[in-house]
């Protein structure tokens, strides 16, 4: 289920090019991590993650859009101004969200006891946690966690700090690209968390992402932005947005060379790895959603902007009697014309085609029949498909990735507390 970016990319100029590679952020020079049990969770499993930049980084994050935000991100959109990263630690089994002014006092507390722990400001040190919410932390847990796992920081423990975030996830969510500048050899890796609690604007999700390339803050916080909206911010498994919702990208420059600058090939390699580490670790997520048996691409073309097309495809994303019948694999597009009806975006229903994959089985607002609705069906036992719409309004196009909904949902969230 966990895979990686697997595809090699041609870029513009000859001797630039890009190429999945093992390792998540392991691949990346001139940083450690590693990841460990401290007790947050009551079966023992691995709760407590750190990434640690060997020399002091440039640094850029999004945060969830939810009102209601969790003490780690308040925490970390603060520091995240100075534009400076020594360390980020985070945690599962406890959101410590809803928590009040303690719940603040905490996150700094466990940021601080990193940096005293590794000799850095604390100012460049940031914390995230997920799990569950109104929950007081166990600072005392936290803080044996946090000895005991910069003892066991290396270069080679991404693996362990992605196991150590994980919630309700099935398996650890790991990604990195290569790119050579010249002959020299740069990446971009990152490790990312969520199943549940997830939809477009950011959701239930912790991603850490880090390349060995110069790349200033500013430079860096515009490639990211990019990046989240293209993956992070096109994925939804259950429509709902969470108050922890955390990535973090950051910059070593430990691969040397010079610094990269917006406009140049190397620069524009640089966005499009970041870009594919970012999409597929969101994929990553929504194939191990919670219950989930499908990934499915719904792909909105011919809206009137893409801001339509945007509204048409979320909204068939996230309508729950359309992921219904993606598990159920009947391809019973009334339901699907009736959610796009109800999107807000402008179009004339009577020019409406709808397909799976390249089957189509509405042309002109009209099925095309059993026929054509039984290959769909067929096409729709697989692992992964496409939703394709086209709305021919305008020249508006738009991505959701999403999954189906099933009985296994309701019998994780029900039980999810206990």
């Amino acid at each position: 289920m966990n895979r990686g970016v697997g595809q090699e990319a041609a870029v513009a100029k000859a001797d630039v090019y890009l190429f999945g590679i093992p390792g998540g952020l392991s691949a990346v020079k001139g940083l450690r991590a590693a990841g460990v049990a401290c007790g947050l969770k009551k079966d023992g499993s691995p709760d407590l993650a750190l990434v640690v930049s060997d020399k002091t980084a440039t640094v850029a994050g999004t945060f969830t859009t939810n009102r209601v935000q969790a003490a780690p991100v308040q925490v970390s959109r603060r520091r995240l101004r100075g534009g400076r990263f020594a360390a980020i630690v985070l945690n599962s089994g406890n959101a410590n969200a809803c928590t009040g002014p303690q719940g603040v006092k905490d996150a700094e507390a466990m940021a601080d006891a990193v940096a005293r722990a590794l000799r850095r400001p604390a100012a460049q040190v940031f914390v995230a946690s997920t799990g569950v919410i109104g929950k007081p932390m166990n600072m005392e847990a936290v803080r044996a966690g946090i000895a005991k796992v910069t003892a066991e920081l290396r270069p080679s423990g991404g693996s362990q700090a992605a196991q150590a975030i994980m919630t309700t996830d099935t398996v650890p969510k790991e990604a990195a690209v290569a790119f050579s500048l010249g002959k020299r050899r740069l990446a971009v890796g990152g490790m990312a968390k969520g199943a549940g609690m997830m939809a477009p604007h950011m959701a239930t999700m912790l991603a850490v992402v880090a390349t060995d390339a110069r790349v200033p803050a500013r430079t860096l916080r515009q490639a990211l932005r990019r990046a989240v909206n293209a993956s992070f911010n096109c994925i939804t498994i259950d429509g709902d947005t969470s108050t922890n919702d955390t990535v973090l990208c950051f910059a070593t420059g430990a691969a040397g060379g010079p610094t990269l600058i917006p406009g140049t090939t190397a620069f524009r390699t640089f966005e499009t790895g970041l870009e594919l580490v970012c999409l597929s670790l969101a994929k990553m997520i929504v194939r191990d959603g919670e219950g989930a048996t499908k990934l499915v691409e719904v792909r909105v073309e011919g809206a009137r902007t893409p801001a339509e097309a945007r509204l048409a495809a979320e909204t068939v994303a996230n309508s729950p009697l359309v992921k219904t019948t993606l598990f159920g694999e009947d391809i019973n597009w009334g339901r699907i014309m009736a959610a796009l009806g109800r999107s807000g975006a402008q179009f004339d229903p009577g020019a409406v085609d709808i397909g799976v994959d390249e089957i189509a089985v509405v042309r002109g607002g009209i099925g095309l029949g059993a026929h054509v609705e039984e290959t769909a069906n067929h096409r729709m036992r697989q692992r992964e498909f496409a939703l394709a719409v086209h709305l021919h309004a305008g020249r508006g196009v738009a991505r959701i990735w999403t999954t189906d909904l099933s009985e296994a949902y309701v019998r994780v969230n029900a039980g999810y507390r206990t």
